[in-house]
């Protein structure tokens, strides 16, 4: 074979097994969390200083809402319990934020490559959101709870108060 042949190979390989990054051993616990994701806490402390959001709420809700699987999705549909009818929803990444959602943020911060898959990214996203719900709703950035129920139900579910009819 031939070195460039090997070559392009190699980096085939190497481009096809990268980018996943599985959760943390123990999402339970933030201290090993911090260990473990050093770079993470860096990204978190970058968007408080930015958006004024504690690290505890982000990580509450990313916990919630993804378990800090970097590409999860929602659960496919199906009809007659077997053929696959598609997602329950758009929702990806860490933050599981839907397409509408991501791309008002994108327009609005001109932060036009973000990703939802990448924790940076999605922390930031998270910040802006809850900003917004703070702007908004009068949210304190510190209220993990209300800032979760506004995340997760949107401003306008919030506010009509659509998370009382749920467990």
């Amino acid at each position: 074979m031939k070195r460039s042949t090997i070559l392009i190979l190699v980096l085939f390989l190497t481009a096809c097994s990268g980018g996943k990054q599985s959760p943390p051993s123990n999402i339970d616990n933030a201290c090993a969390m911090k260990s473990a994701r050093s770079s993470w806490f860096k990204d978190l402390r970058k968007v408080e200083r930015k958006w004024g959001v504690p690290d505890y709420v982000i990580l509450a809700t990313i916990h919630q809402e993804s378990k800090f699987v970097s590409k999860a999705r929602t659960p496919l549909k199906f009809m007659l319990g077997v053929i696959p009818m598609g997602r329950h929803s758009s929702a990806y990444g860490y933050a599981q934020a839907i397409d509408g959602t991501w791309d008002w943020y994108r327009n609005a911060t001109g932060n036009r490559s973000a990703k939802r898959h990448k924790f940076r990214d999605a922390v930031n996203f998270m910040g802006w959101y809850m900003n917004e719900s703070n702007k908004r709703l009068g949210i304190s950035k510190s209220d993990s709870a209300n800032q979760y129920l506004a995340y997760h139900q949107g401003h306008t579910g919030f506010k009509r108060g659509s998370y009382r009819s749920k467990t």
